[in-house]
């Protein structure tokens, strides 16, 4: 298709769109009324009759505004001479500030003609008839309130006059006074309107006028914009934004839109959505970056801004709080601001309900700042504290496992640098302020709960002594089968000083006092050794393999201190009178670790090691059934040999004994 510029109508060519109408208008030769413009406002008023003879046209509605806009009487000045509103004023405003992109085309004989458009205004409804309803109304009002009192018109022929000379306008004030609304307003106020006069769509001068569209010489020379190479040519189709951007309206600085965000680096949006949101669960987030964003970089950025607590995103302290910042209410330092935000997001990592007086006692902030951190990730609940505004993300944990356990490693090394800034290990371990704090916690004290699981298990002793009783009978006539059953569990009756109990210290001193759902206490074990029946037992074993099969799953190597760590978790998120509280012993959980398929690793740990028993007890899962079972029991075999191994050493290793020289990153997922 040849392609040709017509340059008859060039600075000349609007395109006007009109609104939505409604029924009782029709946008035809008939109804344009009279129009007007200003040229270099390039602003247009269409005066637009309305049929109101249309069914669709309310008459009572139409009169009552004539009534309100003209009053009783008509004359010369009147909006509406008909006593009826039959007619609307249509108001132009700039749809885009550059139209230099844009051109009207017209298609005819296989050729297409363009004419460069010199502006696109769109015409919305002027309702400057209110406005003189308005003042007419006020009129009559001021007329019925003054010319009563002759005494009041002899004092104001009298009147004190204030005298005052203005001060030369210095060049600033110049600019900002020229710069103003105002001023700007009244300029515009200042331009003539030109009158002009409509010609409908079958007049002869609009068949004359749209001959204009078609360039009036076809040949080259007359065309010579379009000899372009074709990177030109391009160029002129498609400028670069840079002109466009100089021409936007500038925005609040604190306004971005959505269409603006996406034109950003990836790291930037991400930045600034957190900033905004401060919470956000990945898949939202994913949603507001726009099909097609890869989500490996994404990831590699909310890293870099964000915290995950809970499955989900929390913007970093140091993003809301940059350095060389203050707090608005106390005047604090950024510094001393992000540390108390990452208190309040660690202790969101332990549990879903954070007090504000805890927060506030350890972090020493004043309640505003207290209540800001609290208010960016949590909601208020009457008498029981503030709970984490959203649910716990198991998809993003399950999805993601690489990137929980790295944050999870984040998050020790934060609450290593909170303990010792704040000496939570001390607050903690003080048995005082243990029993204080832990008053303030819970709803419901440790001892409350040791007391309804005793009298829970009294209650329904009775009928587990029958059920007991008969399990015996059967099980003394068939013996050898009953060993089977109970072959992966010992019912533990001897004394407690015989076996100890599993060691429920609390982890770092950062439970609160809360072990396995309980308070550790002395009288608290008499509530743990209960003889339970077969059927129990069997539950108890079936519920603990399950526990352990999945967190070595998860881990797949493990000290004896982290797993009763991670099964006193497991315990605290249970109900109570769950069949796990009736009291597993270390010896039992270690059973049951080896019963799971997974080894003991006798690791030569030095012989001055600070560690403790449980920590130098390594287990891990012999076979997961992946393709990295062999890479893995050779690089435990390593490890049963040296505690330290240089990794040049593993890899060797790994190569000799599994046949296949293995690249940086398989090694790097075989140590991970």
């Amino acid at each position: 298709i040849d392609v040709f510029l017509a340059r008859s109508l060039l600075e000349k060519l609007y395109l006007f769109q009109y609104p939505i109408r409604p029924a009782s208008m029709t946008y035809d030769d008939v109804t344009h009324l009279s129009a007007k413009i200003k040229p270099k406002q390039q602003k247009v008023e269409l005066e637009m009759a309305i049929d109101t003879l249309n069914p669709n046209y309310c008459r009572s509605k139409g009169e009552q505004i004539a009534l309100n806009v003209d009053g009783t009487c008509t004359d010369e000045t009147s909006t509406y001479s008909s006593k009826l509103m039959d007619k609307q004023t249509f108001c132009s405003s700039q749809a885009a500030s550059n139209v230099s992109r844009y051109a009207a085309a017209i298609y005819k004989k296989g050729e297409l003609h363009l004419t460069p458009l010199h502006g696109i205004l769109q015409l919305r409804p002027s309702f400057t008839y209110l406005d003189k309803a308005d003042a007419k109304h006020r009129e009559r009002e001021a007329a019925n309130e003054g010319g009563d009192s002759s005494q009041d018109e002899a004092e104001d022929d009298v009147k004190q006059i204030t005298v005052r000379f203005s001060r030369p306008e210095t060049e600033q004030a110049r600019q900002r006074r020229v710069q103003s609304y105002e001023f700007l307003q009244k300029r515009q106020a200042e331009e003539h309107w030109v009158h002009l006069h409509y010609y409908g769509l079958k007049d002869s001068r609009s068949e004359h006028e749209r001959q204009y569209l078609f360039s009036q010489g076809h040949g080259l020379a007359e065309n010579t914009e379009l000899i372009k190479s074709p990177s030109e040519y391009l160029m002129m189709l498609m400028p670069p934004s840079a002109e466009e951007e100089n021409d936007k309206p500038v925005a609040p600085s604190n306004v971005l839109s959505m269409a603006q965000l996406r034109t950003l680096p990836l790291a930037d949006q991400i930045r600034i959505l957190m900033k905004n949101v401060k919470v956000m669960p990945f898949a939202n987030l994913m949603s507001l970056l726009g099909p097609g964003t890869d989500s490996t970089a994404v990831l590699r950025c909310i890293q870099q801004v964000a915290m995950l607590v809970q499955g989900n995103w929390v913007v970093k302290s140091d993003v809301l709080y940059p350095k060389d910042t203050s707090s608005p209410h106390s005047g604090v330092p950024a510094e001393v601001l992000c540390r108390g935000r990452d208190f309040v997001m660690w202790k969101f990592t332990q549990d879903r309900w954070v007090v504000r007086k805890e927060v506030a006692a350890v972090t020493k902030l004043c309640p505003e700042d207290v209540k800001d951190f609290l208010e960016h990730m949590s909601v208020a609940r009457i008498n029981k504290g503030w709970e984490f505004m959203l649910p716990y993300d198991e998809d993003f944990v399950k999805k993601h496992p690489d990137i929980v356990q790295r944050q999870h490693m984040l998050w020790m090394g934060i609450q290593a640098k909170l303990e010792k800034v704040y000496n939570l290990l001390k607050e903690h371990l003080t048995p005082k302020k243990q029993e204080a704090q832990s008053a303030h916690l819970l709803l419901v004290s440790g001892e409350q709960r040791v007391n309804m699981a005793k009298a829970k298990v009294k209650q329904n002793y009775g009928q587990l002594e029958k059920e007991f009783q008969k399990q015996k009978a059967e099980m003394k006539s068939n013996d050898i089968s009953a060993k089977m059953e109970v072959s992966n569990i010992r019912i533990k009756e001897e004394p407690v000083s015989d076996e100890e109990l599993m060691d429920t210290s609390p982890y770092n001193g950062m439970n609160n006092g809360i072990v396995n759902g309980l308070h550790v206490e002395e009288d608290s074990t008499d509530s743990l050794n209960v003889q339970l029946p077969a059927g129990c037992i069997d539950r108890v074993a079936q519920e603990l393999k399950a526990f352990v099969a999945s967190t070595f799953k998860k881990q797949f190597v493990l000290t004896l201190s982290e797993l009763k760590r991670l099964f006193n978790l497991h315990l605290a998120s249970l109900p109570p009178g769950h069949t796990l509280f009736s009291g597993i012993s270390d010896k039992m959980l270690q059973d049951m670790v080896l019963d799971t398929g997974c080894k003991q690793i006798l690791v030569p740990f030095p012989p001055q090691t600070a560690a403790s028993p449980d920590e130098l007890k390594v287990y891990a899962l012999w076979e997961a059934g992946d393709t990295y079972d062999q890479h893995r029991q050779v690089l435990l075999e390593i490890f049963s040999k040296n505690y330290r191994v240089r990794r040049n050493v593993i890899q060797n290793q790994l190569s000799q004994e599994c046949g296949e020289d293995l690249n940086k990153q398989e090694v790097d997922r075989v140590l991970k």
